[in-house]
């Protein structure tokens, strides 16, 4: 049967699918509109059950605050052309105010939960999501941060690299460098203290492997390894840090100078510990070339 090109036009715009996808729909719909916006999203299902195994290590981290409150996600799609499509730039949005209005750090829970002024998921919205941009989207973590009694500072940078910080004292314009220092250094802990134990004993393991063939006596050698585990940690924690928009003091001394301590933090950069796949890209496109010729003859 014959499909107007503005019926089509319509049906792209109702659902984000591709024209070829949606005239084979009105096709097979026989020219029912609103069949064929089941028949997209009952396929945009089962294409979001196919893409789920692909390696999602490119994306977005998202942050929303209201007052003292942040919400921090990261959500993921497999390239950073997607990364940077503006149906995924809202939507990695639409989820982070989701985590916040619900306050919860559970993906599974995120998942289930209501978009807010619509009737559908965060789930349904991703696979609605992977039907119209043909790449499989995961949300992968979230972090929620209240700041009682101080300031709430958060950064963004370049969608990329999150950070929430609790400062206690001090403004929001300090608590925007200590966030801004966190996205750049990338402290592992605030202090020593926070460390976990089992972290600093290896490192001690491993400076002591490093000293043992020194020839000098176990009092020098432990002397030695001290001094370096001291550095290491001042390295690995906020704290210690070199200020970097003041290199000559510390962030500590900052912090100690301006009134202020920080009490918690969290940091997102994305794709970090994913193992990402080498993919041949030629291929990949040549691959989805001969997909969309071989629906173009079936239509």
């Amino acid at each position: 049967m014959q499909i107007s090109a503005s019926l089509v036009k319509e049906l792209r715009e109702r659902t984000g699918a591709g024209m070829m996808e949606c005239k084979k729909a009105l096709v097979e719909s026989g020219g029912d509109l609103e069949a064929a916006v089941e028949h997209l999203r009952k396929s945009g299902q089962a294409k979001a059950d196919k893409k789920s195994g692909r390696t999602t290590a490119q994306g977005l981290v998202g942050i929303a605050t209201r007052e003292s409150r942040g919400a921090m996600v990261e959500v993921n799609c497999e390239t950073d052309f997607v990364a940077k499509e503006d149906r995924f730039r809202a939507f990695v949005q639409a989820v982070a105010d989701s985590a916040l209005r619900h306050a919860t750090e559970d993906v599974e829970t995120l998942l289930r939960s209501p978009v807010e002024d619509e009737g559908a998921s965060v789930e349904e919205r991703r696979r609605d999501l992977i039907a119209q941009l043909g790449e499989n989207i995961s949300v992968r973590r979230v972090a929620l941060l209240q700041s009682r009694g101080g300031v709430l500072g958060a950064y963004l940078h370049l969608g990329r690299i999150g950070v929430l910080v609790d400062v206690q004292g001090g403004d929001s314009s300090l608590g925007k460098d200590v966030a801004m220092h966190v996205a750049a250094s990338r402290p592992l802990a605030v202090s020593e203290a926070d460390l976990p134990p089992q972290l600093i004993e290896r490192e001690r393991d491993i400076l002591r492997a490093q000293v043992a063939d020194s020839g000098k006596p176990a009092a020098i050698q432990e002397k030695i390894v001290a001094g370096r585990l001291g550095k290491y940690v001042r390295e690995i924690t906020l704290l210690g840090q070199p200020f970097v928009k003041d290199p000559d003091q510390s962030m500590g001394k900052f912090l100690e100078r301006s009134s202020a301590s920080v009490r918690s933090m969290a940091r997102f950069e994305v794709g970090e510990g994913i193992e990402k796949k080498t993919e041949n890209f030629a291929a990949e496109v040549m691959a989805q070339v001969r997909d969309s010729e071989a629906n173009a003859e079936r239509v």
